[in-house]
């Protein structure tokens, strides 16, 4: 499991939404209006989405982060565009796992969100969050002249229309002086617009870090699409206003990390949970030469030793 949400940002929620009743109810009838393809621009219940949706951005935010200092182990930004901020999810995020950033930007189109969003930064210790600018624009139209080493979108091209990814990703791009990451639901609809923003990077000569492993057209065909888990555990409000019966939740992403610098290609990453059976562990892989299915014998117990801790969306 991912860690859970940062002790400040935790009690931050608890204090906004403590003595509030009907979050189960509210939670789920916020989910089908995001379901439905509804966005931010409508009155949401922000005590719901703190409790049922923060925990879950948090964490596909933080998985991608990982793997981008995996990827680049030397990254270590100044300064953040969290695009589409909602409640700054990415930016606390990235300043758990950046304590040098120093300047930080919260961007949306509905500004209760950002008020919000540095409501609940200013509960931090970090002096990033603490001393965050709030900028109230629509990245799919322009970002102005607003610039920083690392940008992240977390899933907010789901709220624009498919044909209009492009153009808000040139947007993303041109605020990004080195790093931009883009997370998205982890359905068919969220990896077409990875696949669209993908095109759209590669045409401007980005530097692709992660998932791909190479500059080739995705090898997936419907009724497959790219997309990844991470687990994260529930407390008490959660699994109330889930209605879940088990600690924990698996959220589902699909995303995409762009660099400006080179970064030397990975060889393959594993596109689905390992199958694993008495005699043999098998992936399901995706590389320079397509995708492909390798099989590791238990017999072969130096192989199986260096992969069998290997897992979905992980390099192999």
């Amino acid at each position: 499991m991912v860690p859970i949400l940062p002790p400040a940002l935790k009690a931050a929620v608890q204090k906004l939404v403590m003595g509030t009743g009907g979050l189960g109810a509210r939670a789920s009838q916020m989910s089908g209006h995001f379901r439905k393809g509804g966005n931010s621009n409508a009155t949401l219940d922000f005590n719901a989405y703190l409790v049922a949706r923060l925990p879950a951005t948090y964490a596909s935010v933080s998985a991608c982060i990982k793997e981008l200092l995996l990827r680049k182990p030397h990254f270590a930004p100044q300064t953040l565009v969290d695009a589409g901020s909602g409640p700054g999810t990415g930016g606390w995020a990235a300043a758990e796992a950046f304590p040098n950033l120093s300047g930080l930007t919260f961007i949306d189109i509905n500004r209760e969100f950002l008020s919000l969003a540095i409501t609940l930064a200013k509960q931090s210790d970090h002096i990033a969050l603490r001393q965050a600018m709030a900028q109230t624009a629509d990245f799919g139209q322009s970002l102005s002249t607003t610039t920083a080493d690392l940008v992240i979108a977390a899933y907010a091209l789901a709220e624009l229309p498919l044909g209009k990814t492009r153009v808000a990703t040139k947007n993303l791009w041109a605020a990004s002086k080195d790093i931009l990451m883009i997370i998205e639901p982890g359905t068919p609809q969220g990896y077409a617009r990875i696949i669209e923003a993908r095109s759209a990077l590669m045409a401007d000569g980005a530097h692709i870090v992660a998932p791909c492993t190479h500059r080739n057209a995705c090898p997936l065909s419907p009724p497959d699409w790219c997309h990844f888990s991470v687990r994260l555990p529930r407390n008490r409000e959660h699994m109330h206003a889930k209605k879940a019966t088990v600690p924990f939740e698996d959220e589902k992403f699909s995303y995409l990390i762009a660099s400006r610098s080179h970064t030397q290609t990975a060889r393959a990453r594993i596109l689905a949970p390992p199958v694993a059976t008495k005699g043999e562990t098998r992936f399901k892989l995706c590389s320079e030469n397509g995708l492909s299915h390798r099989k590791v014998a238990a017999r072969d117990k130096a192989e199986h030793k260096r992969i069998r801790k290997r897992g979905w969306g992980d390099l192999f």
